[in-house]
């Protein structure tokens, strides 16, 4: 299996997911200097461990992280392919040339209180951990959704996603909690991997967000004995498709139809006020909708 990319080269499609790989891996990266590596954080992956031998040894974390990395794109190979493979090599590579370019022009000082270089002096753990999980996750979510990993144990977080359909953030919450207790082993202070587990927990919840989108969208499953009425008004009020299902009564056997369809949370709580005035009796399941491809929705190529 070659290492060819998905994307056309040099189309439109290929200039969009390295952009967004390359954005990605600098925001991480700015996520690691500013946030992360001054307090001796430890947001999981192979970054993790490498602030810890940064803080301990001394060893510059980009380096350290890079060659833990490469023994892991080689697992990721096998498991994910390598049109999977070439964009994460891109980012191996391109995590630590950003770290290096951070750390020349900024320093390795924390943004929160760039006067002092001593990690058992600084006071700003908790505002730290919340903004680094912030940061984290843009950077993190960019990067997935350029159907990529930043290398590292997030080729661990992808492979589990492709096996058990769990959602990237979290499994990513799983498996870099258990790699921050090594600043307990390292430190003597559970304070660090408790600040971690908090930027590990945002970061996760501003990955899925990324990745799947802020516009929460509603699956509606409704039975009626107004079916027409409600039809009506999804398909001509609210400009919204609707599917028929034909369905009998589990209890006595009577033919029923079911509406189904798929709205945004907005247009979810305008018909359920309708349906209340139509028919009052009215039975509606509503589910949570993470992501919807298709017609009127997102395109199955984005």
């Amino acid at each position: 299996m070659g290492l060819a990319t998905k994307e056309k080269l040099f189309s439109k499609d290929f200039f969009t997911t390295y952009a967004w790989l390359a954005g990605g891996c600098f925001i991480f990266a700015l996520g690691n200097v500013l946030f992360a590596e001054p307090y001796g954080f430890a947001p999981g992956g192979t970054y993790g461990l490498s602030i810890v031998f940064h803080h301990l040894l001394g060893w510059r974390t980009e380096v350290s992280a890079l060659c833990m990395d490469i023994p892991l794109l080689i697992i990721g190979f096998i498991f994910l392919g390598g049109k999977f493979g070439v964009k994460t090599v891109v980012c191996t590579f391109m995590i630590p040339v950003f770290m290096g370019l951070v750390h020349r022009f900024y320093g390795f000082n924390a943004l929160l209180e760039p006067e002092i270089t001593e990690r058992a002096l600084l006071q700003e753990q908790l505002l730290s951990a919340l903004f680094g999980g912030i940061v984290y996750g843009i950077g993190l979510g960019m990067i997935f959704k350029s159907r990529a990993t930043s290398g590292g144990s997030d080729i661990i977080s992808m492979i589990l996603h492709k096996y058990t359909h769990i959602s990237l953030g979290t499994l990513v919450i799983i498996v870099d909690c258990t790699i921050t207790l090594t600043t307990v082993l390292a430190f003597g202070d559970w304070r660090l991997p408790m600040y971690s587990w908090i930027l590990i927990f945002v970061e996760g919840k501003v990955i899925d967000l990324v990745v799947e989108g802020a516009n929460a969208h509603k699956t509606l499953m409704i039975i009626s004995d107004e079916t027409e009425k409600i039809k009506e008004f999804i398909l001509h009020d609210i400009n919204r498709g609707a599917t028929i299902i034909n369905a009998e009564g589990g209890y006595n056997g009577n033919s029923r139809q079911i509406i189904y369809t798929i709205l945004t949370r907005r247009e979810a709580t305008i018909l359920r006020y309708r349906i209340k005035d139509i028919d009052s009796k009215a039975f509606i399941n509503i589910i949570d909708s993470k992501e919807i491809i298709g017609n009127g929705f997102k395109a199955i190529e984005e």
